[in-house]
């Protein structure tokens, strides 16, 4: 497989997730962002498994940065706090989608790909709540008044949880069913 392929299939799964994304709206987003999605983060995945995890995180990366370019979500931000403006865009996209990408890594030791998928697929989405958990913690708590938020790390384990959660289980359950159908083995570039 040539880099140009490999370049060309990474950029159509980023572009295939980013419309899951965008068609997924039509479920309610929760206030501070954060949502139930159609397996978009499936193709993602697969760009993990089929060319390795470097290559992997890296296109989650861009995936998150064109996320942070296409959100709306920022509007709550306090005028001239690039701080907390960074810290969300590090922690709740770059980073958050960027282990995604990991997938490839957890997957190997499985003889099974089903389970290896599957296993693969739970690690990863578990290490994406845990970037939003922390982010919860650390920078959504500053800007919410302290008698709203008296235990932050409750707040941030069932509002990121909420959302996580279902999206874990839809992904696991695509990628399952898809990898019945198509192959995602890794492919060495020519």
């Amino acid at each position: 497989m040539t880099n140009t392929r490999r370049l060309t299939e990474s950029a159509i799964f980023i572009a295939i997730a980013l419309v899951l994304d965008l068609v997924s709206r039509i479920i309610p987003n929760m206030p501070q962002g954060g949502s139930i999605t159609l397996a978009s983060m499936v193709p993602l995945l697969i760009i993990s498994y089929r060319h390795g995890w470097k290559w992997g995180m890296f296109s989650a990366v861009i995936y998150g940065i064109l996320k942070v370019m296409l959100s709306n979500n920022f509007a709550w931000l306090p005028a001239g706090n690039f701080l907390y403006f960074a810290g969300v865009a590090l922690l709740d996209y770059i980073v958050a989608f960027g282990v995604l990408g990991l997938a490839d890594l957890f997957r190997k030791p499985f003889k099974n790909k089903y389970a290896g998928y599957a296993v693969s697929c739970v690690l990863v989405m578990f290490l994406r709540f845990a970037c939003h958990f922390v982010s919860g913690i650390v920078i959504w708590t500053v800007l919410f008044p302290p008698e709203l938020l008296q235990y932050p790390w409750i707040f941030s384990l069932i509002y990121n949880g909420s959302y996580m959660l279902p999206n874990a289980i839809i992904s696991v359950v695509v990628l399952v069913i898809l990898a019945r159908y198509v192959k995602f083995e890794r492919t060495e570039l020519a």
